[in-house]
């Protein structure tokens, strides 16, 4: 089974974008080069995104591929289809790497036993429980991504499909 799904790279520093178009390749199995534009929203970075089509998984390999790299910001998306929900992958130098699973309008699914925990370390008195539905929306890593967001609107996307 595949699905399809979009890398938006919302920026590297130029001397790092040769080894994301590297680890993209490794993943998808075929040669990769992206079209790089500067990023304003980050003088002296650079962004690029791209839609793909794979293997479901494809979309986690992605983000492994590319998490932890110093300056890099970046998503990966995935649609759902008949035997697998879609995902949300977004990832920051500060906040590391945020994983969603996504309903077929792109809301962002909790998983009972996540919810449960949070409620646990709110009346527990750990933590707000407003705080932690946040972090399990993702509201912090889409507050650091949203200016990269928008700075790259009207930006070209190039399908990219993976052989199977």
């Amino acid at each position: 089974m595949t699905t399809r799904g979009v890398l938006y790279v919302h920026s590297a520093p130029r001397a790092l974008c040769p080894h994301v178009e590297w680890a993209v390749a490794g993943v998808l199995g075929t040669r990769v080069s992206l079209d790089w534009i500067r990023q304003p929203a980050a003088p002296g970075t650079w962004r690029s995104e791209f839609s793909w089509q794979g293997q479901i998984g494809t979309a986690s390999k992605l983000a492994s591929a590319l998490r932890g790299w110093d300056l890099l910001r970046f998503e990966v998306t995935a649609e759902p289809c008949p035997t697998a929900e879609g995902e949300r992958y977004s990832c920051t130098p500060d906040l590391g790497i945020f994983h969603a699973v996504t309903g077929i309008h792109g809301d962002i699914l909790i998983p009972e036993d996540r919810l449960r925990a949070a409620l646990v370390r709110s009346q527990r008195g750990e933590t707000d429980l407003e705080a932690e539905l946040a972090k399990l929306l993702g509201k912090p890593w889409d507050d650091e991504l949203e200016p990269f967001r928008y700075a790259g609107e009207g930006a070209p996307v190039r399908w990219l499909h993976q052989v199977v």
